[in-house]
């Protein structure tokens, strides 16, 4: 076979095979096209997404998802520790209170009131710096 003035030449034998080679070329090359034309397509509207109103709004919105959850966060923390002082507070004074109640007694009761090992380490932690 042969190509003669952009016609292709062939031997009645190889025309079917040559039709069937030129078929698949041309479905390929078509194929190939298409491919490029929708890669293109496709980057043109991943552009436009990225330039367009639609993207802000959603980067917009979990900007202020994070920025709510880093206020909520600090809100929780501020109230959490609040709430330790203040349970540390009333457990101070709860100490406190009972060093004194077990010193009373034992001013009253003297040498006679058994020890409490653990009131005694208390009393001494309770006790102020210059007490010592």
């Amino acid at each position: 076979f042969d190509l003669l003035d952009g016609v292709y030449v062939a031997h009645t034998k190889c025309a079917m095979p040559i039709a069937i080679m030129l078929r698949q070329s041309l479905i390929e090359l078509a194929n190939s096209r298409l491919a490029q034309d929708g890669q293109a397509t496709k980057m043109e509207q991943v552009y436009r997404y990225l330039t367009g109103p639609r993207f802000r709004h959603r980067v917009e919105a979990i900007v202020e998802k994070f920025t709510d959850m880093q206020e909520d966060l600090a809100k929780e923390r501020k109230a959490t520790t609040r709430l330790w002082a203040k349970r540390e507070a009333q457990i101070q004074g709860v100490i406190e209170s009972t060093v004194g109640m077990y010193g009373d007694l034992q001013g009253i009761a003297g040498k006679v009131m058994q020890e409490i090992e653990g009131l005694e380490v208390l009393a001494i932690e309770a006790s102020p710096p210059d007490a010592e």
